[in-house]
């Protein structure tokens, strides 16, 4: 059978089947439904045993009509669950010392599309066996470092830059010794945080600096496998299922790097402190006192790119912010200027043919690219409820340039997109520039979002479940994550995309993908020509066929 037959017959049939049950739901109440039933297996990898006592969760897609449903499996890694609601629901596996196959099915578990007395028997789950990176941290005379903090990193690509997010981690014992577990398959980068040197955080907090012509004090220093400072030489590590791979580090105190400036504008008998955060990893990674006369010292710096904050707590809080690239010198004349955080008031309003409570929406200002992960202050929240009326606000926003982004709760939530976004212009694409004062937003939703469906098949002759779909917008909002959409094919292969705004889309389809893969525009280009092009007007509804990308070209 040829592959647009397959899926033609494959979606047309659902389609009817969804046609059905609307009709039939539109005659019969929700108590004449018939309960669904699934049933299956679990077995580990290598070898195909059964996994006894493994956790099965079926987690509804929409809390406010489904439920959730749990079973354990037997002896033999059968299970069963029954008398299931109709709906749409999340299937996920867990056992301690095991992680499920398949990073689709481990992170967002498999889509299942339960109808009206449908009854699955033929689902087989695998599990293998999870990987431990162990070793011990030592100082440079061979003597343990306890309290030592591991970071297990992995490389991801959003809002336009690189980042590097901690995926686990584990403190060395009194001996230095640590054990990381529970983790996948893959690729992963490693770091070593020191404790705290208490020494010099108490003479940051004195009312005093360093003299310059003091001697070089010494640290250790955050530090990546394989015994590096510097974080664009470290080394990736690859595990596979059930790897037990050691990891020791001697860590060697070096001349610490010295970050030396001030923060003006601060009054007088308020309380200051000032921050480093890591432009590629996100987290806080150092912090300093600010003196009386606006001085500060950021001691045992890394190298690396970061964003330096001043934070002043008081009547008014105020804040600012300055990037600085770290290398091995230290760094005299840093200069910040707090200032008050800006005021944003609007109004958002559903379109006329739509019927909503405005209090089921809710926003929030996503940094752009150029502001790495962002930051925040006490009083400022990225996130805001809307009140009854469609008012919204946030309080003390710090400079920067944001997105607005929507988000819907009950049924239907799925097809709303923010249509519009006024403010000093439009800002629905490019953004909003905050650098203090007030601003007043105009938003407008609409539950017209387009729809996208199909099948997702592996050849002519087999559609693919648990497929990872994603639509990814066109290159001039490649930068926003907000703007990518993602979902997975259902048991028979199907898949559906809802509350595009209007505009053009690339379609892919893959059969295992490493998280935030399709976020690279490098990792893209491997795929030219592989996706489906598709442009969608508001409330279009098309129907697209896709090949998936083998999971061995996914994972290169």
């Amino acid at each position: 059978m040829k592959l647009h037959s397959l899926a033609w017959i494959v979606l047309l049939s659902a389609a009817c089947l969804l046609s059905a049950s609307s009709a039939v739901a539109q005659a019969a109440s929700v108590n004449d439904q018939k309960p669904a039933s699934i049933q299956g297996i679990v077995t580990k990898d290598p070898g195909g045993g059964p996994v006894n006592k493994a956790l099965i969760e079926l987690i509804a897609e929409d809390q406010t009509a489904g439920s959730n449903y749990t079973a354990q499996t037997e002896a033999d890694g059968s299970f069963h669950i029954d008398s299931i609601a109709p709906g749409h629901y999340r299937l996920f596996a867990e056992r301690p010392g095991y992680i499920e196959g398949g990073r689709n099915q481990r992170e967002d578990g498999r889509l299942l599309s339960l109808s009206s007395g449908t009854e699955i028997k033929d689902i087989l789950i695998h599990m293998e066996a999870a990987a431990v990176i162990a070793g011990r941290i030592t100082d440079e005379d061979g003597e343990p470092m306890a309290n030592a903090q591991i970071g297990v990193l992995r490389q991801s690509y959003r809002s336009g830059r690189r980042h590097w997010d901690q995926v686990a981690g584990a403190n060395t014992n009194d001996l230095g010794e640590y054990r990381v577990f529970g983790l996948t398959a893959g690729t992963y980068y490693l770091s070593v945080t020191p404790p705290p040197d208490f020494k010099a955080l108490i003479e940051g907090a004195g009312k005093g600096s360093r003299p310059k012509d003091a001697k070089p004090a010494t640290s250790y220093a955050v530090t990546y496998y394989p015994n590096t400072r510097d974080r664009s030489q470290a080394l990736p590590i690859e595990v596979h299922a059930g790897d037990q791979f050691p990891a020791d580090f001697s860590l060697i105190a070096t001349p610490a790097v010295t970050i030396r400036g001030s923060v003006s504008n601060v009054p007088k008998d308020s309380s200051a402190g000032l921050y480093v955060q890591s432009q590629d990893v996100g987290a806080v990674t150092t912090g300093a006192v600010i003196h009386p006369d606006g001085s500060f010292e950021l001691h045992d710096v890394a190298p690396g790119k970061y964003s330096m904050i001043a934070v002043v707590t008081g009547d008014v809080p105020l804040m600012a912010r300055e990037t600085v690239q770290v290398g091995s010198d230290s760094i005299d004349g840093v200069h910040l200027s707090a200032q008050p955080g800006a005021l944003i008031r609007g109004r958002i309003r559903a379109e006329s043919s739509s019927r909503i409570d405005p209090r089921q929406f809710s926003l929030e200002l996503l940094p752009s690219s150029e502001d790495g992960t962002g930051f925040f202050v006490d009083g400022f929240n990225p996130s805001t409820r809307v009140a009854g009326d469609g008012s919204f606000e946030w309080k003390n926003v710090p400079p920067g340039h944001y997105y607005l982004g929507l988000g819907v709760s009950g049924a239907g939530a799925n097809n709303w997109f923010l249509k519009s976004a006024q403010g000093a212009g439009d800002i629905t694409d490019m953004g909003l520039n905050v650098n203090g004062g007030t601003v007043f937003l105009d938003a407008v939703a609409s539950a017209n979002g387009a729809i996208v469906e199909g099948v997702v098949s592996r050849d002519e002759q087999h559609v693919l479940t648990n497929a990872t779909v994603v639509a990814v917008p066109e290159p001039r909002l490649r930068s926003r994550t907000d703007r990518y959409h993602l979902t997975t094919s259902d048991q028979q292969g199907a898949f559906t995309l809802r509350g595009l705004p209007p505009g053009e889309y690339t379609l892919f389809a893959w059969e295992s993908i490493d998280a935030d893969e399709y976020y690279d525009p490098d990792f893209l280009k491997n795929y030219e020509g592989r996706g489906v092009v598709v442009r969608v007007n508001e409330g279009e509804h098309k129907i697209v066929p896709l090949t998936a990308i083998p999971t061995a070209e996914g994972q290169q």
